[in-house]
Parts: C-alpha cells; structure tokens; sequence
C-alpha cells in the first residue's frame, strides 16, 4: 500500500494511502493550531473554534453541516489538543467527493455567526461542567498544571469560565488570522479511493487559499519543578496522578520510553503496574501509565484510584516498580517479549484507518515524512535492555515526579 502526497504552491499538503479492500474513505484537515498557542486571555479558543465551524458557514447554515454526511451514513467530527486542531469525516467511497467538500467549507469558511456563539458558550459551558464533576479527567489537567506550570501546556484545552465567557466573532478571526500557516496543514485520506480521485475533487479549491505564512513561534517549556499536592475533593476512593515532563516528538530515544511505558503501565493486563497493584494486590480497579510527545518536550504520567485506606501501599509498589526498572536490566526473554507485545499492538493500530488517517497527518506536519512501520519496528527491534535501564534511571527518579492526589473530602 503506497504513500502518495503532494505539496501545494501555497504549502498545504495533500497525503493519501489507498486501502483497496474497505468500503470506506476516512479523510481530514489536520492543522499545526492547539491550545498552547493561545494567549492567556484566548484560552479554550482552539476548541470553542472546534465547535464553531460546525455552526454555519458561508453557504451553510448548522442543520446543513450536520445533515451532509450524517444522512448518508457517514460521520463528521472534529477534535483539539493542546498542539492540533482536526476535522476530519469517514464516509462510504463513493461519498468522499461530498466529505472532502464539506469539510474544506468548515475548516476555510466558518463565518462564527455571534448567535451561534452565545448558543455554543452554553454548551461549551456546560460541557466545562460536566468535567468538573469527572474527577478522573479533572486530575489529569491539574496535574498538567502542575508539572507545566505557567506555561500554555498546562492551561485547560477547554479554557476558563472567564476566557469562555467573553469570546465574540473578532477573537475567532483574530486567531486564526494570526495562527493559520498554510504550510502547517495537512489533508489526510485513507481509504479505497485512488490518488487521482482524490487531488480531482480537493486540488483546485485548496489551490485557491491564499499562501500564508505566521511569525508566531511556540514558546519552549524549561522550567520544571517537582511538586507534591494533596486536594479534598467530593470523590468516593482516592485518586493519584503521576507526573514529569519527558521526550519530544523529535528525540530518539521517544520510541524507547514509549516500549518501557508499554511495559511498566501500557494498555495490557500483562503490564507491571497492572500485575502488582490489580492482580497482586486487588488495590486497584484500572491503573495506566502513559507518554506523550509534544513538539519540544513531552509528559510521562501514571494514574490510578484506590480506596482511601490503600492510597500509601499503592504509592509504595507504584515506586517499588519504577525502582525495579531503575535499577535492574530486563533478562532477555522480558526484553524480547516487550518488543513482540509493542510491535503487535502497534501492528493492530494500523488496521484502524480513521486513526491512522489522522496519525498520517499529524506525522507529515511534525517530521515532515511519514516513517514505515517497517522502520519503527527496527528501531524497537534494536533496543537493548541497558538503554531502556539508562531512560528508566532519568524519567523515572522519584525526587523528579510531580505527585497529585484527590482524597475524599
């Protein structure tokens, strides 16, 4: 299965990979905007734009945009990170030409009509409201407080009360005047539609935008400082959030914490933290620990709920297993096992072409290429035991963690 992709004159790229036996076409715009690049004062406004270009635009009002691609069985969505913003749909073939020109008019079109976003402020608000009562969620932004703290990484995608609240039209357009860089977007398409298909029906209008390049730069994060914070909060077990910065899209070692995470709190029963805590213990009900990349640093987290009585145990064998990898080589039959576990899943994630659509677009913005899968298993494939000791000795010190705990008011 080939990768084609072709640069526009105005520097948005077009991706593709044909998948000839599925019925489906999954296809997005994936822009190089998030929630650390608002200001303090625009805070929640990469998101509330998320919601506000499904609410009219030039030659469509909201029921139009809904109606589009629902009625015809297919799915329109969108989502932000703290560095992305995505829209992007998942169609029948023989329906692409229909999604790829309805999301063009949403993501370059959107006329942020000011009823709409007094009518989205409420939603947005509630929606605000709804996390604040999801502790699980709430832990995991607080802890991104803390670790990123005073630094756009660690603000709350959805923004403030405060910042919502006094959005209008002009801010929208300020944004995203300031922000977009025709030369960080990307059109992503996986699916069972050849290349030429594809340029026919979205080529000539993306030729269209105008070249924009933007002077803003992202500001770097370099001022960490482990904290330990204890809230009383209307919860019915303790909760614990572990946290520190980590490696950036760009370091090689990223595929190297991303095996030793798999292995000590990755998304199988088999992993450590899982083992230890659940089977062992019986101390928890669900127990991850995670990585994630950004552009220039990245965070490395464990999580976990337990009753209040078990919250000092679980803590202990939390730290007496990152001890463990701290201060001892995996054998050999660990090591490779880890490997096969790591490359099998990641194998699996491929066959999800929506996901891997969007990974496509992701990819060509922050690396510019796209690595075989081939290449990413190699890398895996050929790390030792004593380099994964070495990342476990640096991410995994105790006195470097940033330690969050909700504990029953």
């Amino acid at each position: 299965m080939q990768l084609s992709c072709k640069e526009l004159p105005n520097g948005i790229r077009i991706i593709h990979q044909e998948i000839p036996h599925t019925r489906m076409v999954h296809c997005g715009f994936i822009l190089n905007i998030g929630s650390r690049d608002e200001s303090p004062e625009q805070e929640g406004l990469a998101h509330f734009w998320e919601h506000m270009a499904f609410k009219g635009t030039q030659k469509r009002k909201t029921f139009h945009i809904i109606n589009r691609l629902e009625s015809l069985g297919g799915e329109l969505n969108a989502y932000t990170t703290k560095e992305k913003v995505c829209f992007f749909a998942s169609v029948l073939k023989d329906h692409y030409g229909k999604a790829a020109e309805l999301l063009y008019d949403i993501t370059f079109h959107s006329t942020f009509p000011e009823k709409q976003i007094e009518r989205e402020r409420q939603v947005i608000l509630e929606e605000m409201a709804m996390y604040r009562d999801s502790p699980d969620d709430a832990i995991q932004d607080e802890l991104d407080a803390l670790v990123f703290e005073h630094h756009a990484l660690g603000r709350n995608i959805l923004g403030t009360e405060e910042t919502v609240s006094n959005f209008h039209h002009p801010d929208f357009m300020e944004f995203i005047s300031s922000r977009l860089d025709t030369s960080q977007l990307v059109f992503s398409v996986v699916g069972n539609i050849p290349f030429e298909k594809v340029l026919r029906q979205i080529e000539g209008p993306l030729r269209e935008i105008p070249t924009k390049r933007t002077l803003y730069t992202r500001s770097g994060f370099q001022t960490y400082r482990p904290k330990h914070k204890t809230i009383k909060r209307e919860v019915t077990q303790s909760l614990c959030a572990i946290g520190r910065p980590a490696y950036s899209l760009h370091d090689p070692n990223r595929y190297k914490l991303f095996l030793l995470n798999n292995i000590l709190g990755g998304p199988s029963m088999n992993s450590r933290l899982n083992l230890s805590l659940r089977e062992n213990y019986g101390y928890v009900y669900s127990v991850e620990s995670t990585y994630q990349p950004f552009s220039d640093t990245g965070f490395f987290g464990i999580n976990f709920g337990t009753e209040e009585k078990t919250l000092k145990k679980s803590l202990t064998i939390v730290h007496r297993e990152l001890e463990k990898l701290r201060a001892n080589k995996l054998g050999s039959l660990q090591l490779h096992t880890a490997k096969v576990q790591a490359i099998g899943q990641m194998a699996m994630a491929e066959e999800n072409y929506a996901g891997l659509m969007l990974v496509y677009g992701k990819s060509i913005l922050d690396h510019g290429k796209i690595d075989p899968l081939d290449l990413i298993f190699d890398q895996i494939r050929s790390t030792t035991a004593a380099e994964l000791q070495d990342i476990a000795q640096e991410i995994f010190q105790a006195d470097q963690l940033t330690q969050l705990i909700y504990t029953p008011a």
